[in-house]
């Protein structure tokens, strides 16, 4: 099917930037944030792009959107599932936090905590939580990647040294069988280790994540005991975690 110019050159410049907010296209093409949006949604429907809030994003299996970019998006919704998560974790409590935007949001939220002991692999989380006096923050070793996560055999190697109460784990991409899928088998291995080392681990995936590709398969929705999003998943994966008792708390 062909696309009318500014559709095509929408699509240009989303694949070529990962992400581009309506506001910027709106800017770009001299055009109202209304006529982007239904662009958007053509496009969408076709599947040659994903619509976001807010914004378009090209998703590619095996490259993850740059970092500034992941950092931009759905921003409200991260918010609202990083608060519903801090709200159920307790003070005194041991965790693992992983690598993400998501994550990052969390480490946010649980700055109104006392005396937390945090073990992440993410530089930014650490950054967020080191300011608080109460808390205790060990950060892995390993290859220091340009998102500030951090990989490698010694990091999983670190993480190998605990048993937590609790993981806050994010992910890139759920498919629709409920795969957890990622982009850098280096993090996923490091998250394989967090998921086995924790008492109770809880999944913060906001609604885009939700068939999103990524080439590196973590593991299955079913391992986790919570998982926290911001809209109503496909009834197929409501009822998978119905049926696996993996409560799922829509905020």
């Amino acid at each position: 099917m062909s696309l009318a110019p500014r559709q095509q050159n929408i699509l240009d410049l989303v694949r070529e930037r990962g992400y581009v907010s309506i506001e910027e296209l709106a800017h770009s093409f001299t055009v109202t944030p209304q006529t982007i949006r239904r662009d958007i949604n053509q496009l969408a429907e076709q599947g040659l792009l994903r619509r976001y809030h807010g914004g378009a994003a090209y998703d590619s299996s095996v490259e993850n959107t740059a970092y500034a970019m992941r950092a931009g998006q759905m921003h409200d919704e991260k918010r609202r599932i990083a608060e519903a998560i801090a709200a159920v974790v307790p003070d005194h409590a041991s965790l693992f936090i992983n690598i993400g935007t998501t994550t990052q949001a969390i480490a946010r939220a649980l700055l109104g905590h006392q005396a937390l002991k945090v073990i992440t692999n993410d530089l930014h989380v650490a950054g967020i939580l080191s300011t608080k006096e109460s808390f205790e923050v060990l950060v892995a070793g390993g290859k220091v990647r340009n998102d500030g996560g951090i990989v490698g055999q010694a990091t999983v190697d670190f993480i190998q040294q605990f048993k937590v109460d609790y993981a806050l784990v994010g992910i890139s991409g759920i498919d629709e069988d409920g795969s957890l899928l990622d982009f850098d088998f280096r993090e996923v291995r490091v998250s394989r280790a967090i998921l086995d080392n924790a008492r109770q681990v809880f999944l913060a995936a906001d609604s885009s994540k939700f068939g999103r590709n990524a080439m590196v398969r973590l593991g299955a929705i079913t391992q986790v005991d919570r998982v926290f999003t911001d809209a109503q998943p496909a009834s197929r994966l409501v009822q998978l975690l119905a049926e696996h008792k993996v409560r799922l708390e829509v905020v």
